[in-house]
């Protein structure tokens, strides 16, 4: 049986957060460049992310398969706020958005 360890495309779960860094929006997508875009936009503006204005990237992974992603956003999504600032933290300390590395 063939298995490939890595998928062909991207993947990227990705935490936003708003102005004030007082909320956390966790999502998944195969087009972080264009996601972003939408949330900065208001695309709709009926969701959580258009509410609360949470447009600010400052968390993200990347995965091959679309599966690894969907699973790692759930385990993230369990998370408490402090766990999840935890993990932001491993790499981004100051909680700088990110925006500008998917312009």
């Amino acid at each position: 049986m063939f298995e490939l360890n890595e998928g062909i495309y991207k993947f990227y779960v990705y935490i936003l957060t708003n102005k004030s860094r007082t909320v956390l929006y966790t999502g998944v997508t195969g087009n972080l460049h264009q996601r972003l875009f939408q949330h900065v936009h208001k695309v709709n503006p009926n969701s959580f992310t258009s509410r609360y204005n949470t447009c600010f990237l400052i968390y993200y992974e990347s995965f091959g398969w679309i599966q690894q992603a969907i699973e790692r956003e759930k385990e993230i999504k369990l998370l408490k706020r402090n766990k999840k600032l935890e993990l932001i933290r491993t790499t981004n300390p100051n909680l700088d958005f990110l925006n500008y590395l998917f312009e």
